[in-house]
């Protein structure tokens, strides 16, 4: 009966924690409401089980430790499943496969991150597109950019933007990327975004994989500090117009995410 009891209290308290660690966990965790109350029941219930039968006491055997084994396991289990979900919405394949299958609603090539091919010079708005595909990204399902792959899907290489680094160098490349990314998207939308280069007939390609956001991404661009939501439709980047972007996050956005990224 004891058993029972604890098995209904696990499953009780796995529905509540499933959102309550959704919420908690929001800048680590992308999965949706019934997952996060999924995992909820299912790490309430193992962790319960399992603190029940350690640190039961005789009198008492389960209800305080079904309820500290429940919280663990369902933060646990929301981690777990997270990481597993993202391992398997981002696009696996390497470079060359990526190229060969050319650009989709996931996967967007561009010549470079800062030189203009017909001006010959260093331009910012090509510099923005860069923010805004990732952005874009973002708000999406996620995705990879490859930077220094013409829309041919022929590797170009990064020679023409690394002219514009003090140091011409993948570190410093990197670095610049990473640092214009932070002022125009913001520090913690780049934080898990992953950055890295490989060959690709000779060329160095750098990669930038994308994953999908918990809260909206916003670019902020010129001296008015314009802010505008970006989105994938297709294999293009699109900007939406304040209705859509208001019916955009809450459909896809809680509320409180919402209101957080327009602080």
């Amino acid at each position: 009966m004891k058993l029972a009891q604890a098995g209904l209290l696990a499953l009780a308290v796995g529905l509540v924690l499933g959102l309550i660690g959704r919420q908690l966990l929001r800048s680590r965790i992308r999965l949706t409401i019934a997952e996060a109350t999924l995992c909820g029941i299912v790490g309430a219930i193992i962790g319960g089980g399992i603190a029940g039968l350690l640190l039961g006491r005789p009198d008492d055997p389960y209800p305080l430790a079904t309820a500290f084994g429940a919280v663990i396991g369902t933060v646990v289990v929301l981690l777990v499943v997270d990481r597993y979900a993202w391992f398997r919405r981002r696009p696996s394949e390497g470079v060359r496969e990526l190229v060969a299958a050319g650009e989709s609603a996931r996967v967007e090539f561009k010549s470079s991150a800062r030189y203009n091919l017909h001006s010959k010079q260093r331009d910012e708005k090509i510099e923005l597109v860069i923010s805004k595909t990732v952005a874009a990204f973002a708000n999406s399902d996620g995705g990879v950019l490859l930077i220094g792959v013409d829309d041919d899907g022929q590797a170009i290489g990064l020679a023409n933007d690394l002219q514009f680094m003090k140091q011409p160098d993948l570190d410093r490349y990197e670095l610049w990327l990473r640092d214009w990314l932070g002022a125009t998207i913001g520090v913690v939308a780049t934080t898990d975004v992953q950055i890295g280069f490989e060959k690709v007939d000779g060329e160095d390609v750098c990669v930038v994989r994308v994953p999908a956001s918990t809260r909206p991404v916003v670019v902020t661009s010129g001296k008015d500090k314009r802010r505008a939501l970006f989105v994938r439709a297709g294999n293009s980047t699109r900007e939406l117009q304040i209705d859509e972007a208001l019916a955009y996050a809450a459909n896809r956005w809680r509320s409180r995410s919402l209101r957080r990224a327009l602080r």
